[in-house]
């Protein structure tokens, strides 16, 4: 028996605990926001429709914490603090943006089968 072989089940926790920083609602749009460069936090949290101050925060912070978003400081009066993606991110961002247009290509049809199951359902 292989002593250093990991417990069955293993590798699913790890990528599932990865999906779940990466899948989560805001991390996705800040990625994408990210693609087209440097942006600050207020750019971010303009463009970002609906995410609060403290939710941009918490955000960032996990994305740098994973090594998914660089932040620079400019030292500046005052002070500009920049947000980017890594190659990490970058390489995120490429997955986020096909998942993207694969939801936007079937956003229809998954409408039009909710609307057909509810009405079965009926």
């Amino acid at each position: 028996m292989d002593v250093t072989a990991k417990p069955a089940g293993a590798d699913c926790r790890g990528v599932g605990e990865v999906l779940s920083r990466v899948g989560d609602k805001w991390t996705i749009q800040v990625v994408v926001q990210l693609r087209s460069g440097p942006h600050r936090f207020n750019g971010i949290k303009r463009l970002v429709v609906g995410i609060s101050q403290q939710m941009l925060t918490r955000t960032l912070k996990a994305l740098e914490r994973d090594g998914l978003v660089d932040r620079t400081v400019r030292h500046s009066t005052p002070p500009q603090v920049e947000y980017s993606l890594t190659p990490l991110g970058h390489s995120l961002s490429e997955t986020v943006r096909q998942l993207a247009e694969w939801a936007a290509a079937h956003r229809q049809n998954m409408e039009d089968n909710r609307r057909a199951y509810d009405a079965r359902q009926a």
